[in-house]
């Protein structure tokens, strides 16, 4: 399968924050899954029905008067719906083997992956689709994601082979500078990112190097939109595309469920036109 990526280099910058979050010293097992609940919105009660044991002794768990087998974990895990990384983590953690696997995406088990991703990013052509791993890296794109990149003129040398999606959109020189509405844009991004790097030390780590968007968000802004609006200034006039992610459901393996298909889809009848003129199909 042929995939076409870009990359635009990272201006590093430092952020005490993200280094903070890296420094915080791990939480023994009954405290990372009060954590999780909390995270998720459950309470006790909650938690305890969804996983068909008492509140009396999940309380027990979470304080460690009681120690969880492998199978009360994962059943805790599942119905907290915890991503598959973190679990193994927490069975690490809680003194056990690991449960899921994380196969190399050129693996031939993960071949009909590669077929799913193939037919979902050209059947989004013209509009752009890329996909991206758990730490936001460009591995696939379509041919309307090239054609994008040729409307807004981004420089031949920002065209390689390392593309991170949230290095292009916050650094000085990428993507992020042909935006618009560049501060909503890279705000909800930062926002997204950084909840996700609370359980990827490798993400917190990028985020760490990488510039904190300016501006003050509302409180409206504070919580993530169901649906982006990306304005893009471009050698067409203005392009104006909905963000929508697609995810691998049910997975069983860490790097399919890391996965994410970001869909850019034109947001009105000048952006269909100038996508479909530049990229024909």
């Amino acid at each position: 399968m042929t995939w076409e990526v870009i990359d635009i280099r990272p201006r590093a910058m430092h952020s005490r924050a993200m280094s903070t979050l890296l420094d915080t010293p791990p939480l023994t097992i009954g405290l990372q899954l009060r954590k999780l609940r909390q995270q998720a919105g459950l309470s006790q009660l909650d938690l305890a029905l969804h996983s068909g044991i008492s509140q009396r002794h999940l309380s027990c768990l979470e304080t460690g008067r009681a120690r969880p087998s492998p199978a009360m974990l994962d059943t805790l895990l599942s119905a907290m719906d915890t991503p598959l990384a973190a679990r193994n983590s927490l069975f690490l953690t809680a003194g056990f083997a690991p449960r899921y696997a994380a196969l190399p995406l050129a693996d031939p088990g993960l071949e009909m992956v590669h077929e799913a991703i193939t037919h979902i990013l050209k059947a989004n052509d013209p509009a752009p689709a890329i996909v991206l791993d758990s730490n936001w890296n460009v591995i696939a794109a379509n041919a309307g994601t090239a054609a994008l990149l040729q409307l807004v003129s981004l420089p031949a040398e920002a065209i390689g082979s390392d593309l991170n999606l949230l290095t292009t959109l916050l650094a000085p020189g990428g993507l992020g500078d042909r935006l618009l509405n560049a501060e909503q844009i890279r705000r909800v991004a930062w926002q997204r990112a950084s909840r996700e790097a609370l359980d990827n030390t490798g993400l917190a780590q990028l985020l760490a190097r990488l510039p904190v968007p300016t501006g003050h968000a509302t409180e409206a802004e504070q919580a993530l939109p169901p649906v982006l609006i990306t304005r893009l200034d471009s050698s067409a006039g203005e392009l104006c595309f909905l963000s929508t992610f697609t995810t691998f459901g049910m997975p069983q393996d860490i790097t399919v469920a890391s996965l994410r298909i970001e869909h850019l889809i034109p947001a009105d009848a000048a952006t269909w036109t100038a996508m479909q003129a530049a990229c024909p199909r």
